[in-house]
């Protein structure tokens, strides 16, 4: 079994994809064992605790620097025996320690194609370019800002119509498809990290891409 911890600071609609995966048995040989949230009022917390999973509240505001209060979230981590870290609305830089403690062990989701687009507002500079296409994207983390390699994409085309809000609402879903893979396939050992490469079915990773409809 690979122990998972979900880091949060919002409403948690990723993390409810993933409880509502593992339930369904779509987290292959993964589980989700502790939540853990900068914020006292993150609705996830609420999620996490109906499903009877473990929460941990470390206020940002309660450490003198990022590296301190990173440390505390890695002691936690370690109690909780945690073999897979994924960030799921969490509103942190993390540091360079942090990351490479947890190199090859952490994910990401981000709402663009990366490497296109990285950062925020990420709708509105794809309207602002004139790009057919736009999604979502599951990265492994590195301490530079959403440049972790790729993992899995979910591709929608670009309506005339589409605003930033619309956008945000077309492919918010499409989250909720492709991060419970994503980390089925590191449960499941078919995505692995060795040696600074990451790997898929035994190759050298390549980004999955799955292309969706416009409806």
């Amino acid at each position: 079994m690979k122990r998972i911890a979900v880091l949060v600071s919002g409403s948690g609609s990723n993390l409810q994809a993933l409880i509502d995966a593992e339930l369904q048995g779509q987290l292959g040989k993964g589980k989700i064992v502790g939540v853990l949230s900068n914020k006292a009022n993150a609705y996830a917390l609420t999620r996490a605790q109906q499903a009877n999973i473990d929460t941990a509240i470390i206020s940002h505001k309660n450490f003198p620097t990022r590296e301190s209060f990173d440390q505390q979230m890695h002691q936690q981590l370690l109690d909780w025996d945690v073999d897979l870290v994924v960030l799921a609305g969490f509103m942190r830089i993390l540091s360079s320690d942090f990351v490479s403690q947890w190199q090859g062990r952490m994910l990401n989701i981000h709402p663009s194609l990366l490497p296109h687009y990285k950062g925020m507002h990420t709708h509105q500079r794809v309207l602002n370019t004139g790009d057919r296409f736009h999604g979502c994207t599951v990265h492994f983390v590195t301490a530079e800002l959403d440049a972790g390699q790729a993992i899995i994409q979910a591709v929608l085309e670009v309506r005339h119509s589409d605003t930033a809000e619309s956008l945000a609402t077309r492919i918010h879903p499409l989250e909720h498809q492709i991060y419970p893979q994503a980390v089925q396939w590191f449960c499941n050992e078919q995505l692995i990290w060795c040696e600074n490469q990451a790997y898929f079915q035994n190759k050298p990773l390549q980004v999955q891409q799955i292309f969706c409809s416009s409806d």
